[in-house]
């Protein structure tokens, strides 16, 4: 007997139809980041919670997701250095690289109060990092935009921090499937064959 798995798209939400041993594979390969993402969406929403948090409150939830999805993923040699040191650009909170010589990428984050990532992305900052580095995400540690040499390429919104400022709780976990494959997409970059040795290469 032939077993078929088939995923399509409906309203944002993957609708799967399935055999009950495929379910069960696919279960099994999704729950580690499920898992890791609502323990997250937790942390971040107790750090709000106190009432006193400033943007720099909330990198270390952000560097240990990083960390964790990338173990998940067997990837090696992952190192991320938070506030690293002034660059050509500016200052971007985030460098993920191999803790040598090879860079991945920098990330910039925002406060979650800040819910409208349209018009930072438009800012000199911004600009300045998105034509300087070619693999960029900007977030506010709920909504991530992916940027590939200068071009918006992909973007994941995992919650509303809207519910997590306005009702205190953490809401409900989003768009987890492309929450792993934005940051598939960032761990594999490789602008030229000389970059053989990075992270995603």
């Amino acid at each position: 007997m032939i077993h078929f798995l088939i995923d399509f798209q409906f309203q944002d939400r993957i609708v799967f139809l399935q055999i009950p041993n495929y379910y069960k594979f696919y279960v099994k390969i999704r729950k580690p980041y499920l898992l890791m993402l609502k323990s997250y969406l937790k942390n971040l929403q107790s750090t709000i919670n106190k009432g006193d948090a400033r943007e720099e409150s909330y990198y270390k939830h952000l560097e240990s997701l990083i960390l964790e999805f990338a173990q998940d993923n067997k990837l090696k040699k992952v190192n991320i250095t938070v506030l690293p040191k002034k660059t050509e650009a500016g200052n971007p909170d985030f460098r993920v690289w191999d803790g040598k010589n090879h860079i991945t990428g920098y990330i910039e984050a925002k406060d979650p109060s800040i819910t409208n990532l349209d018009t930072i992305q438009e800012t000199e900052q911004l600009k300045r990092y998105r034509n300087t580095f070619p693999n960029v995400i900007l977030t506010n540690f709920y909504e991530f935009r992916l940027y590939r040499d200068g071009e918006l390429i992909k973007t994941a919104s995992i919650a509303r921090p809207v519910i997590a400022k306005k009702l205190s709780v953490t809401p409900p976990l989003e768009n987890e499937d492309k929450f792993i494959d934005l940051f598939n997409t960032f761990f594999h970059y490789c602008p030229n064959v000389n970059r053989i040795n990075s992270v995603g290469c």
